[in-house]
């Protein structure tokens, strides 16, 4: 299967995301145009763009940086409390037929900010299980004719999307990655998702759910083709090593000193996956080869909680090790973005690309 890598747009009105220090132009459609163009140019396949309730609209953003760059492939953010599955199927397969091809979706069903859109559902497992039809639904209706579904919590009856999702020989329509560690979250991937999305753990860690989520897979009778696996995670990448973790531990000291800006306040205290990453620095500061975990302990939350420091080799050595557990699909990045898009991109991307496994010959 071919490897896939992607940056991350921060999608914010308020400048300061992560410690970026852009002012001018942040948060308007310049600067998001910029950082899709800077990443076409720089080797990436495209990017995922941030989402939460109070930044712009993420399906309207990507629709503008579809038009703007001609490969350029946004990871679009849906949560099933906020769009109604055939609305979205309808939407996304309209902008991949727009695209050609271009519409990768990711998938959320972590608590957000569900009262101020209406959405009452905030329970854990009724969350999952609404995920599930969501997800089964939307793939019914990109791929069959006249859907009729009387699920517990979606119906359609003679439900036709049109126009169709744009169909390559590589995939029948648009990727739907999800992410999640709880028990409920690893079901429901196992069973309809086409790629599980993780945070930076350890090689060992993720060894483990791997193989749990295959299990799991065969005993859900998984109906569509294998389930892949992707990392998200932030990479701190120098000229050298020394100075990767010189700056590395600057940046930390910065956070360390209350820089509000550098806080993250998403659901630090019940996210299972959450709670697994900021429980990694009891076990050492740096683990593996180098995953320093320390940011975690000051305010870093998500994929900026655990960082791959260091040389372009030392960190794609690094992801070798991940790839090597079956993880094809990477979305990556550090701040400021506008710079890191560059660097990474020139330095990290093509020490990953030459050490990629070869699809066999057909």
């Amino acid at each position: 299967m071919s490897e896939q890598y992607l940056w991350y747009i921060p999608n914010t009105v308020e400048p300061g995301h992560r410690g970026d220090d852009t002012v001018a132009g942040w948060g308007s459609i310049e600067y998001s145009t910029d950082l899709a163009r800077a990443a076409e140019a720089h080797g990436w396949g495209g990017a995922l763009l941030g989402t939460g309730w109070g930044r712009p609209d993420t399906f309207t953003v990507a629709t503008a940086l579809a038009a703007r760059t001609t490969t350029f492939q946004p990871l679009i953010a849906a949560r099933p409390g906020y769009w109604q599955p055939a609305h979205f199927a309808s939407a996304a397969a309209t902008l991949d037929q727009l695209s050609r091809g271009r519409v990768l979706v990711n998938v959320v069903s972590g608590l957000d900010n569900p009262a101020a859109y209406g959405d009452t559902d905030v329970d854990p497992a009724g969350r999952y299980a609404r995920t599930q039809e969501w997800l089964r639904l939307v793939r019914r209706l990109w791929t069959e004719e006249d859907v009729t579904f009387h699920g517990e919590h979606f119906q359609v009856t003679g439900s036709t999307v049109a126009p169709r999702p744009y169909v390559t020989a590589e995939r029948p329509h648009p990727t739907l990655c999800f992410g999640g560690a709880s028990e409920a979250a690893e079901r429901v991937a196992a069973a309809e998702a086409d790629v599980q999305l993780f945070w930076g753990e350890p090689l060992d860690g993720l060894a483990e759910r791997i193989d749990r989520l295959k299990a799991l897979s065969e005993k859900a009778e998984r109906r569509h083709k294998p389930l892949e696996f992707g990392l998200r995670i932030t990479t701190l990448v120098r000229d050298t090593t020394e100075q990767a973790w010189h700056d590395a531990e600057e940046k930390v000291a910065r956070m360390a000193g209350g820089a509000k800006e550098l806080t993250w306040t998403g659901n630090r205290r019940t996210a299972v996956g959450q709670r697994r990453l900021l429980e990694l620095a009891e076990r050492g500061e740096v683990l593996d080869t180098c995953l320093y975990t320390t940011p975690g302990r000051f305010g870093g939350g998500g994929a900026a909680t655990t960082w791959l420091v260091g040389s372009a080799d030392d960190v794609a050595t690094a992801l070798h090790d991940y790839r090597k557990l079956g993880i094809t699909h990477f979305v990556l990045s550090d701040t400021p973005y506008k710079r890191e898009i560059v660097r990474i991109g020139d330095q990290l991307l093509p020490r990953l690309r030459e050490s990629a496994p070869r699809e066999p010959a057909a």
